[in-house]
């Protein structure tokens, strides 16, 4: 079922039904019913299962990196990095916010359980590099949800926002401020 949402919201946006979410995944609608109360509750999934696939595959690719702040900067330049591809229609960033924001105003328990996989991402660099001596985080665990929530924030801002003259540019701002709040010195510039 998740897969056919998955699908339907490259072709249709939000705005299909269960009718046609039961018809693209081949099965009978009190099926769909027995799984999940309403389309929400499946797009909570969906969220789910995206972020949860995501961050598996930033750790995978952050594997061969050198050391842990490394990898941090790579986990949330990851997250801002489909900024650069807009033009994404609706599964493009737009669609992304709206319904990050919409689901997590409704269900903010669950949407924050969505993101865990990334916090714990984010939150076990910060203990390796604490190890490492690289940097000096505070709290972990409290620094890598604030990180999470200000690239979050700036995802969302620059969603809706005049496109930054560079993507780049504007992660460099972000890791240098997360940088010093996680205990490591200013960036050279």
């Amino acid at each position: 079922m998740i897969a056919a949402a998955r699908r339907l919201l490259q072709t249709e946006g939000t705005s299909f039904t269960t009718q046609e979410l039961s018809k693209e995944a081949g099965i009978a609608l009190q099926t769909f019913y027995r799984h999940f109360a309403g389309k929400d509750q499946l797009l909570l999934a969906v969220f789910e299962a995206v972020v949860s696939e995501r961050a598996a595959e930033v750790e995978t690719a952050a594997r061969e990196l050198p050391d842990p702040e490394v990898r941090l900067r790579f986990y949330l330049s990851e997250i801002l990095r489909s900024l650069r591809g807009r033009g994404g229609g609706l599964v493009g960033s737009r669609f992304i916010t709206a319904e990050h924001w919409r689901l997590y105003q409704i269900f903010p328990v669950e949407m924050a359980q969505a993101n865990r996989p990334f916090v714990d991402l984010v939150e076990q660099e910060l203990h390796a590099a604490a190890t490492a001596g690289v940097l000096r985080p505070t709290d972990p665990q409290t620094d890598a949800w604030l990180a999470l929530q200000l690239v979050t924030a700036v995802f969302h801002h620059y969603a809706f926002a005049p496109a930054p003259a560079s993507v780049d540019d504007v992660f460099e701002q972000v890791w240098a401020f997360c940088r010093i709040a996680f205990g490591g010195p200013p960036s050279e510039r």
